[in-house]
């Protein structure tokens, strides 16, 4: 039972693994890199208080007390208008202001002062997180026999803890003992990476006895590790005690943040501290990513400013001549003296006061720059994000989890997105394996249909390549349909095989170790269920998982792992039943990106020796013997039939070793594991190298990865929508061919353009030199790409469409600067391309040339490690929250559970995203000067969050109108020059028609005419008018709320005027009771008003209604057919 102590276990001679025991003699070098130095169990002695490690405390927060303010501060004034508005304001304490100064300082302090505040309640959130996790508690040995509790921000490194199950991790521990026997704990690790799988963990064979206080009290161990990194998988160090040196692997390093679990509890000893553990040197800060429209907004920005100075420049010009001419004769007006005026108005110093007047222009023209444009855009865009954040119809039941919107910044960029780079295994795929064929010596086994076979059904499949029948024999074959219980992980259907029919065929022995490696090599941990007793496997990997499962299903059920063992109930075919049999674990070759195989030296009960492999058939057949090449072609032919069924296969082989043979390469394998350099994973891949060799071939595995709910649906509405869609993936090219199908990505009538370097004639080159292969092979990607575009150059008038198949080393060229625009040239012309057996650089690479060479929205979505910077290089990161953790998910700008949430999320969101947004700046920009800062908040976040064109079934239903946003109709030049000259339009018949309404008569009962108070106010009336019902004629869509913020910015502009105009005039000025006792009881006022308010808009409803009628635009005749069929 866990918890409790069983017997300490007498481990074999060679340990389970090569860090069990130590080293031959040497003490393994270091280097740069690797110096770090942990005097266990002593971290108050002099030489360890020398090194001067940090704390175990941590911070996450951007600010702290001192540094709040001067750094904020620095970030508001990052942005332009704020500057101008700072720089105006200081001015404006000069007698050159034409307004007191709180008119200008006060909008800003709103503004930069909102936004601050903003700020510190987001850190201060951070802060409270930060506090909570430096409280937590964790018991500490004291030297002294006995553990003590204390903070998790008082560790020092060399402290020895003690962690209880199902508690965190409190710092990067070097794992010495656990309440099991044989030295093993688990781990869940999904703080680090949101795998749920547990991982298994293992300590050193030497401490594993270290298992109560008393016995740590005379525990002194040295260690030298590598420095402090990001690497959360890897882990080079050495460990010497009681004069002996051992290896150290990640095996016996417990990273914080991770949980204790099925364990009671274990011993470490603190390596790494605060800042320098793992998990904090992963954490940071996402790219900086900034809209398409938020830039150009910038520009508009200088645009207006050049405008204010052009403007500013004219006037004090012309302020300057007429200035100079007043000292004349003719001009001399004896009444203002110009002979005895201020510097300001001096005509004998004409240049001078042509300057001030220039202060002063700005100053008081200083309201064309949009002050409140970015705080109104940041709100909105926040709101809009909580709009994605609720959005019910992106809510996974599966998983319990909705759509996240981890940035606001990028909402608009949702509805301009041109490419879409997706990849494929648990993204368009749900990551969830099922065994489901397989070829055993030479014969291939299993029945069904896949769901590129299934396409080929429907008459989807491409004529030239119709997969046929594979080529296994089906003498004696029968699957009758019998009703079982459904497996996960198991959709195997073979009367051969189940049952123990397998026992009956012609090579029942070659079947006895394809299933028993399938048993045996792997590092899956067995769970079994205290009610049922049905065992459940928790696995690093789906394909692990599913070939245990399959191995269970056939008669080898792998029932317990220890540090030292594997033991499975194994069908003995002598005896007719299953029997117990028990395998020494010597060594375990994990599998790598870069080896592309995993291996397991056993021991069997007759004290025979094996070595069992399963990697990809490349590597494999490699590395066969020559007397184990027997199944190889048959074995080929089976697995290139299950690659063009959209199968992920692997080779399955081993070999008989002698003990002479292993005795010499572990000793060499030992040293090569405790080397602490930079080079030490080759090192080791090179020893490993040594062994894996002359191996026999037994058979092949076919798992499959089932689309996702809906994806082809997605894709379908996507391609509709007009975006391009590449689908990089690092599976076999007829593996992504065929998943292309069952998606719908690729189509019958499409024409296929494949690059690739996998031919005999390419073969045949690879046997010179190095140079002359690299030449060769890049001249024949380039001729292929040539010709390839050649025959797209041709043919693209034509009716048909291209898709592009490309494989990984062709791409390895294709991305070389002498070809990579003439790749890309190729690839866009092409309606979808496929990019196989791609690297994760790769996938980043690609996606940095569309978007930088295509200069249009790209998007990236993905959900394991390997996508992640392929989400960082595109313009938006989409991470979905599926089987390989959480890393994607972390670097993403949004989060959905599933890809057919990405159709709602770009036709739904974006599109009215973009087009709020596009429409906030259009009416924010060219009104703000009339319009003041209180009066334009409201109104415009009603637009920017409540408007829509059309509702989301339309928009799902016309998925064309996402072009809308590719093409950036609605903020593009044309049109902000055109709101442009609509707001020069309006503000001019607002000028003249309300100068001659109001200054042309009397104004009022007893014959007095209006004055510039009167004017001001009846002039600004109908500016706040205009600009509100010019945003009401813009709406596609009213709601309660956009009655209430407009209506209610003209109510409340009356409001304004009263209470304003009811202070004292020293406060007031001209605006004292010039409502109530002048505007409100003339009914020329009100006529005005009407008659200006309705010629200001007459022109853009003029342009808008023949637009419309003769011109429409696309989503305009949308618009048209659903209200005709109202």
């Amino acid at each position: 039972m866990p918890g409790k102590r069983r017997r300490a276990l007498h481990l074999c001679e060679m340990g389970s693994f090569p860090c069990a025991r130590p080293p031959p003699a040497g003490d393994g070098g270091g280097g740069a890199g690797y110096s770090r130095v942990v005097y266990c169990n002593d971290p108050g002695c002099p030489e360890a208080t020398q090194l001067d490690y940090p704390g175990n405390a941590i911070s996450t927060t951007r600010y702290t007390v001192a540094n709040f303010i001067p750094k904020s501060l620095f970030e508001q004034f990052r942005r332009v208008a704020n500057v101008f508005f700072l720089i105006v304001g200081i001015v404006s304490f000069s007698p050159l202001a034409p307004y007191r100064a709180v008119s200008v300082l006060l909008p800003l302090i709103v503004v930069v002062g909102a936004t601050m505040i903003k700020e510190a309640f987001e850190d201060w959130r951070r802060k409270k997180q930060d506090i909570e996790v430096n409280n937590r508690k964790v018991q500490v040995y004291d030297g002294t026999r006995a553990f003590y509790q204390t903070e998790w921000k008082k560790l020092r490194v060399g402290d020895i803890v003690k962690v209880e199950k199902d508690e965190f991790f409190p710092a990067d521990l070097l794992f010495l003992s656990s309440s099991f026997d044989d030295g093993i704990c688990y781990v869940e690790t999904m703080n680090l990476d949101g795998e749920t799988n547990l991982k298994r963990k293992q300590c050193l064979e030497v401490t594993t006895t270290l298992h109560n206080e008393c016995s740590f009290h005379k525990f002194k161990a040295l260690i030298r590790c590598e420095d402090p990194n990001e690497k959360l998988y890897s882990f080079i160090g050495t460990m010497q005690y009681q004069g002996a040196q051992y290896p150290l692997a990640p095996q016996q390093i417990l990273l914080r943040d991770s949980k204790l679990r099925n364990t009671q509890h274990i011993y470490g000893v603190v390596i790494f501290t605060g800042h320098d553990t793992k998990v904090m040197q992963n954490a940071m800060d996402p790219p900086s990513k900034r809209s398409n429209i938020e830039r150009r907004m910038d520009k508009i920005v200088y645009v207006l400013f050049s405008g204010l100075v052009l403007i500013a420049s004219t006037g004090s010009i012309f302020f300057g001549i007429k200035t100079k001419g007043e000292i004349s004769d003719r001009n001399y007006r004896w009444y203002i003296r110009p002979d005895k005026s201020s510097i300001y108005f001096d005509p004998s110093r004409v240049a001078l006061a042509a300057f001030f007047h220039f202060l002063t222009s700005l100053m008081l023209y200083g309201c064309l720059i949009p002050i409140s444009l970015y705080i109104s855009i940041e709100i909105v865009k926040v709101l809009q994000s909580t709009f994605i954040n609720q959005d019910r119809e992106m809510y996974c039941e599966e998983t319990d989890k909705p759509a996240c919107a981890r940035t606001s910044n990028l909402n608009e960029e949702l509805g301009q997105v041109n490419t879409i780079l997706s990849d494929k295994t648990g993204t368009l795929t749900c990551n969830s394996m099922e065994f489901v064929k397989c070829s055993i010596g030479g014969v291939g086994y299993g029945s069904g249909l896949s769901e590129a076979e299934e396409a080929v059904r429907r008459g989807s499949q491409y004529e030239s390549s119709e997969l046929k029948d594979p080529p296994i024999s089906s003498e004696g074959y029968n699957c009758a349909a019998v009703t079982r219980k459904s497996v996960k992980g198991f959709n195997f259907k073979d009367d051969r095989l189940m049952n123990r029919q397998w026992i009956k065929e012609p090579q029942s022995d070659v079947i006895q170790k394809f299933f028993r490696i399938l048993a045996i090599c792997h590092t899956a941990i067995p769970l079994v269920n205290n009610s049922s007793g049905d065992i459940s496997y928790e696995a690093e990997s789906p394909d692990e998982a599913a070939f245990v499962t399959a191995a269970r299903e056939l008669g080898f059920q792998f029932y317990e792992r220890t540090q030292t063992s594997i033991s499975l109930h194994e069908f003995d075919p002598n005896i007719g039943r299953k029997v117990d049999r028990t395998y020494k674990l010597l060594n375990i070759l994990e599998f790598s990106s870069t080896r592309k195989r995993m291996s397991v030296i056993v021991k069997t009960e007759e004290d025979q020796l094996l070595l069992f492999c399963k990697g990809a058939d490349s590597v494999i057949f490699e590395r066969l013997a020559k007397n184990g090449q027997e199944f190889e072609a048959k074995t080929k032919c089976h697995i290139n039939y299950y690659s063009e069924a959209g199968l992920r296969t692997l080779a399955i082989a081993y070999r008989k070793l002698s003990v002479e043979e292993y005795k010499k390469w572990h000793e060499e394998f030992l040293l090569a594991k405790s080397s602490v350099n930079a080079d030490r994973d080759a090192i080791v891949d090179e020893t490993a190298e040594k062994i894996e060799r002359d191996l026999i071939l037994v058979g092949a595995t076919a798992v499959e990865d089932r689309l996702q709910k809906g994806v082809p649906e997605c894709i379908n509405k996507l391609a509709q929508a007009g975006i391009k869609i590449w689908i990089l993936t690092g599976d076999k090219l007829e593996t992504a061919i065929n998943i292309g199908y069952a998606c719908q990505v690729l189509r019958k009538c499409m024409k296929q353009i494949v690059i690739t370097l996998d031919t005999p004639d390419i073969d045949a080159l690879k046997k010179g030199e190095n140079n002359a292969i690299e030449k060769a092979l890049h001249e024949s990607v380039a001729k292929q790409i040539r010709d390839a575009h050649s025959q797209v150059s041709v043919l693209k008038g034509s009716s048909g469409l291209f898709a592009l198949i490309i494989d990984g080393n062709s791409l390895a060229f294709a991305l070389s600067r002498s070809l990579e625009n003439l790749f890309l040239d190729l690839a866009v012309d092409c309606a979808f391309v496929i990019c196989c057996r791609t690297s994760p650089k790769q996938k980043a690479l690609v996606t940095r040339l569309v978007k930088r060479s295509t200069r249009k929205t790209t998007l990236a979505i993905g959900d394991g490690a390997n996508d992640v910077g392929m989400l960082q290089e595109a313009d938006i990161g989409v991470g979905i929250s599926g089987v390989e953790g959480m890393q994607a998910v972390m670097s993403s700008d949004f989060a959905i559970a599933q890809f057919r949430f990405l159709e709602r999320l770009l036709l739904v969101h974006g599109h009215w995203c973009y087009r709020r947004i596009a429409a906030m700046p259009a009416y924010n920009d060219w009104y703000i000067s009339f319009y003041n800062v209180a009066f334009t908040s409201l109104p415009v976040i009603a637009l920017g969050v409540f408007d829509k064109d059309v509702p989301s079934r339309i928009c799902l239903k016309f998925p064309s109108l996402h072009q809308d946003g590719v093409h950036n109709i609605f903020f593009s030049w044309p049109r902000i020059l055109g709101w442009m000259l609509n707001g020069v339009c309006s503000s001019v018949i607002i000028y003249y028609f309300t100068t001659s309404a109001i200054l042309q008569q009397p104004f009022n009962k007893d014959g007095h005419g209006a004055g510039t108070d009167i004017l001001g106010a009846a002039m600004y009336t109908c500016v706040v008018w205009t600009v509100n019902c010019q945003l009401a004629l813009c709406l596609g869509y009213f709601t309660w709320i956009h009655h209430v913020f407009i209506w209610g910015s003209i109510f409340f502009w009356y409001i304004f005027l009263i209470i304003y105009g009811s202070f004292p005039p020293t406060i007031s000025t001209t605006a004292y009771r010039v409502f109530l006792e002048a505007c409100a009881p003339s009914p020329l006022y009100w006529l005005s008003t009407l008659f200006v308010v309705i010629s200001a808009l007459l022109p853009y409803f003029l342009y808008s209604t023949f637009q419309r009628t003769f011109f429409p635009k696309y989503y305009n005749i949308i618009q048209s057919v659903r209200l005709e069929n109202h």
